[in-house]
């Protein structure tokens, strides 16, 4: 047998053991294969479809980040803007209480010199007083005939007072 140029009987049981191996494969094998490629093409869809929502999802989680990013941001510079602004009130507040704590307080010294100054010239009016009642009773006790003796006297009581 010739393999070159076969016979028709090898031909023939050639093509039929085909028909017959193409049929078994087509009834058996052919469409489990096609079911799993399609399958396996199905699933190929299905996970590049979950691919593109997850890129979705993720840009919408990105977007969602900048936009809660930016929120964080504006309720920061209101919550440092309301800080700076209580700092400068109470800063004011203190101040202003500083202020009148000490016009208080001057006001209050004042008051004290004055009623001190009230009482110092009390007190020297009545050691005039007592002086002058003093000078008063001595005169009277010399003689009022002798009026250069009088004279001298008042002199002589008048170079004894000092003044403060």
């Amino acid at each position: 047998m010739d393999l070159v140029n076969p016979g028709f009987g090898l031909v023939f049981w050639t093509a039929i053991t085909f028909l017959i191996l193409l049929g078994i494969l087509r009834k058996f094998a052919w469409k489990p294969i096609l079911g799993a490629v399609s399958e396996r093409e199905e699933s190929i869809k299905t996970a590049l479809q979950s691919a593109e929502d997850a890129k979705k999802e993720m840009q919408n989680l990105q977007a969602d980040n900048e936009r809660i990013l930016k929120e964080a941001r504006a309720e920061r510079d209101a919550m440092l803007k309301e800080a700076r602004e209580l700092k400068e009130g109470i800063i004011s507040e203190a101040k202003e209480q500083a202020k009148s704590e000490g016009d208080k307080m001057i006001k209050q010294a004042q008051a004290t010199i004055e009623s001190e100054k009230k009482a110092a010239v009390a007190d020297i009016k009545a050691q005039v007083a007592n002086l002058s009642i003093d000078i008063a009773e001595k005169v009277i006790k010399e003689e009022l005939s002798d009026k250069k003796k009088q004279e001298k006297l008042v002199q002589d009581m008048l170079g004894d007072i000092e003044l403060n």
